[in-house]
């Protein structure tokens, strides 16, 4: 029975994920989820889900941050982004970052079923209009670079680089994960080896170039 998480602050979007999802397979099991927290809590609580529908904007991510802690957590586990960014750089970087698909909001149904089924066969998706302006979006080194280095962590180790970049320090790292402060410091010496880090604000500056401006966001303010 294939369990999909599907992650996105939008209620009604998350209704049609559901839809396509319930009718791609009779004995899919769906769950949900409204952020990034969350998402990351249920995987941790589920070691049977096998798919995440995740937003590219929604609380707590911001591109492709989520995708990462995602890959970088919880490997087992297949991710396809859903946005509203058609941008076929966008879509490059996100399946450059390990995104087995790439879903636009403005997908119909057929499409979304296909999506899920694709993805679900262990094969990578992309909506049919786009799939030659992505073939021709160049993967960026500095990218594959990023996405190498990150991979090297740990759970544990990525855990802390997310926390690092919420700005928290050492002893609230400690408290948040139960472990001890040492511990912490021991982890963030391999972090900054294995990025290539002098210190910690290099190190949260790494974890942000994965952010994407949300257009749609930037229009509402």
């Amino acid at each position: 029975m294939p369990h999909i998480l599907i992650a996105d602050d939008h209620p009604l979007f998350r209704a049609a994920l559901r839809g396509a999802a319930a009718e791609v397979a009779d004995d899919i099991e769906t769950c949900e989820a409204a952020s990034l927290d969350d998402v990351l809590a249920v995987l941790d609580a589920r070691s049977d889900i096998d798919l995440v529908l995740l937003d590219l904007h929604m609380p707590g991510n911001h591109g492709l941050g989520g995708l990462a802690a995602i890959r970088a957590q919880f490997p087992a586990v297949a991710v396809a982004l859903v946005s509203a960014n058609e941008d076929p750089h966008i879509i490059r970087r996100a399946l450059d970052h390990g995104a087995a698909g790439y879903i636009p909001k403005s997908a119909g149904l057929d499409e979304l079923r296909d999506a899920i089924r694709t993805v679900l066969a262990c094969e990578e998706w992309l909506p049919p209009a786009l799939r030659p302006a992505v073939a021709r979006a160049p993967s960026a080194p500095a990218d594959a670079d990023l996405a190498a280095r990150l991979a090297s962590l740990t759970p544990q180790q990525f855990r802390v680089l997310a926390l690092v970049a919420e700005g928290l320090l050492n002893k609230q790292i400690a408290d948040r994960l139960d472990v001890q402060e040492r511990t912490v410091k021991a982890h963030l010496s391999a972090i900054f080896e294995k990025l290539g880090a002098r210190n910690r604000t290099q190190a949260s500056v790494i974890l942000r170039e994965l952010e994407i401006s949300d257009p749609a966001r930037q229009v509402e303010n």
